[in-house]
């Protein structure tokens, strides 16, 4: 079980981002820091595998934290999350060593992707051979690169009729449907719908996104999955 430490300035996204990584097995969320300070004291009395890193913190910057996680001893490894596109943050989160950069808003399945990576790459560095070869280096940076789950549309034919029907509904929509648009679309209760959409993320039929808005809980859209 890989231990996590989420790092976001904002209470609510973290508690969002803590759910997504506790829906990925062999990963447990061992705690939530909110600031620069947090952080750093969290990290080293925790002791995390891996930490979800926000940049923008209201004491400080997240990509130094990670240059002060990343050269110690015991080094977790960093997948950056955050707001921030531009082309410093990008460059200065590659040369310290991240291994992944997510954009937020961002949902469970663009995570879980990059989780599995980082899970199969520490069970390949758990197995490493005394004498490896450029082949085992080789493919020890490609686990790092997440395997989309992107496949073909879903054969409706096996799905369950009201599952083809919360499926038809989201159709092309962007920026998605709620779960209550849904609901309110097929003829069912909102519980109903939101079971159905979550059967249909775990397929990798559709993709779950938050949109965030100026108060309140991040709205979850959800949109059929680009082949």
């Amino acid at each position: 079980m890989l231990t996590v430490l989420v790092v976001d300035d904002d209470f609510r996204v973290a508690s969002v981002h803590q759910g997504f990584v506790e829906k990925v097995p062999g990963f447990r969320v061992v705690g939530q820091a909110h600031t620069a300070t947090e952080a750093l004291e969290m990290a080293d009395r925790l002791q995390p595998d891996l930490v979800l890193m926000d940049v923008y913190l209201p004491d400080g910057d997240g990509l130094d934290v990670t240059r002060t996680l990343l050269g110690g001893t015991d080094v977790p490894v960093v997948i950056v999350i955050s707001a921030a596109t531009d082309v410093e943050a990008v460059r200065t989160a590659i040369q310290l060593g991240v291994v992944h950069y997510l954009i937020k808003p961002f949902g469970l399945t663009a995570l879980a992707e990059r989780l599995g990576a980082v899970r199969a790459a520490r069970a390949q560095i758990a197995e490493w051979p005394p004498d490896a070869s450029q082949e085992n280096i080789d493919h020890l940076f490609d686990l790092l690169r997440p395997t989309r789950s992107d496949g073909d549309t879903p054969e409706l034919e096996h799905l369950s009729p009201t599952l083809q029907l919360v499926y038809k509904s989201i159709g092309n929509t962007r920026p998605g449907l709620s779960a209550s648009e849904v609901a309110a679309q097929v003829g069912i209760s909102r519980a109903t719908a939101q079971r159905y959409l979550s059967q249909l993320e775990d397929m990798g039929a559709v993709s779950l996104e938050l949109r965030y808005g100026q108060t309140g809980r991040p709205e979850h859209r959800y949109s059929v999955r680009r082949r």
